[in-house]
């Protein structure tokens, strides 16, 4: 059986990729039968090893196969010309890659995860989407906005026990919008707080703390992700609640660190597990994006950012710029950088 979970919402996916492994049966013999590979480096022999073995005291095996589809995703046009022998290699390897995907053993569960920004053209002209999506289990996972992310949170409010207002509700929202991760724990802590009552507004805002930083990291993955309307946005709303300027460039300047480190252990070949005991991550989610977000970006890039933040910072203690202005000024400057 071969599973595709695809889109931006990484919290949906990431249940959906349990509830899998939870109806595969004992989930202690499922860990010794489980594979994880990396689509962008994965060679088609190396999948057709892993695919093809057999499960150990189990029915069932599992491949899961992070970002093979992105692999295949169209480039954006360029003006340089292109080399045709790199260019004709593409439908020979997504040819391949779809055969083995298609040819693999009953006994095998294979599972496509990939972060891919949904919109029009998403996937249409993906070359390897194309040979295996027939008979496979095809799932989207879009942002959640509007109704529908108030549904979700009405039902999650529900399944844990409690009830939620509607202002305390659309509160939520708008503090943390369609971060899932966010909205999960806060929603764990709120039912926990107010222990069988309704959660109200009241119970919402003492949490503006955590609401706020959810707001920063937010700001953060669009100015790493080029979505300068949406950056701006969110720093306004900062910047209005009084989060300090100096806040928001040393989170972005972590994010740009642990850039440069997982590119540098990468390219060091250094295995995915001790890359990420050294960066401290321990949830997949946080890897996944960290390491998708890696291969947007050259070294080179990602050092000229980093400068940039250096600059900004020097240039509001030396007082040259006022601490807002500056910082509207970077992040303006570092959406336009692609």
């Amino acid at each position: 059986m071969l599973h595709i979970l695809w889109g931006e919402d990484y919290f949906s996916i990431e249940e959906a990729l349990q509830t899998i492994k939870n109806g595969l049966g004992d989930l202690s013999m499922l860990s010794s039968n489980t594979s994880v590979l990396e689509g962008p480096k994965l060679s088609v022999n190396e999948l057709k090893v892993v695919g093809e073995a057999m499960p150990f005291l189990s029915l069932k095996r599992l491949v899961v196969i992070n970002g093979l589809l992105t692999r295949f995703e169209p480039k954006e046009k360029s003006y340089r010309p292109k080399k045709t022998e790199s260019a004709n290699k593409k439908p020979d390897e997504s040819a391949a890659f779809g055969a083995c995907l298609k040819g693999l053993p009953d006994s095998t569960v294979a599972v496509l995860v990939d972060h891919i920004e949904m919109g029009k053209k998403a996937l249409q002209n993906n070359a390897l989407y194309q040979i295996i999506f027939p008979g496979s289990d095809v799932r989207p996972f879009p942002l959640l906005k509007g109704i529908k992310l108030s549904q979700w949170i009405q039902e999650r409010v529900t399944a844990q026990g409690g009830s939620i207002s509607r202002q305390a509700m659309n509160i939520l929202m708008e503090n943390i919008g369609g971060d899932l991760y966010t909205l999960s724990n806060e929603l764990v802590k709120l039912n926990s707080y107010t222990a069988g009552r309704m959660i109200e507004e009241k119970d919402v805002r003492s949490l503006v703390s955590a609401s706020r930083e959810a707001d920063i990291f937010a700001m953060v993955d669009a100015v790493i992700d080029r979505k300068a309307g949406l950056a701006e946005q969110i720093l306004e709303k900062l910047l209005q609640n009084g989060v300090v300027p100096q806040q928001i460039l040393a989170l972005i300047s972590r994010q740009i660190q642990m850039l440069i480190q997982v590119k540098e252990l990468k390219k060091a070949r250094k295995p995915t597990a001790e890359i990420q005991t050294r960066l401290g991550i321990f949830s997949s989610f946080g890897w996944d994006r960290l390491s998708a977000r890696s291969e947007k970006y050259t070294m080179e890039k990602l050092m000229l950012i980093y400068q940039s933040l250096l600059q900004t910072d020097l240039a509001i203690k030396t007082g040259k710029l006022e601490g807002n202005l500056a910082v509207n000024i970077l992040v303006a400057d570092l959406c336009e950088r692609g």
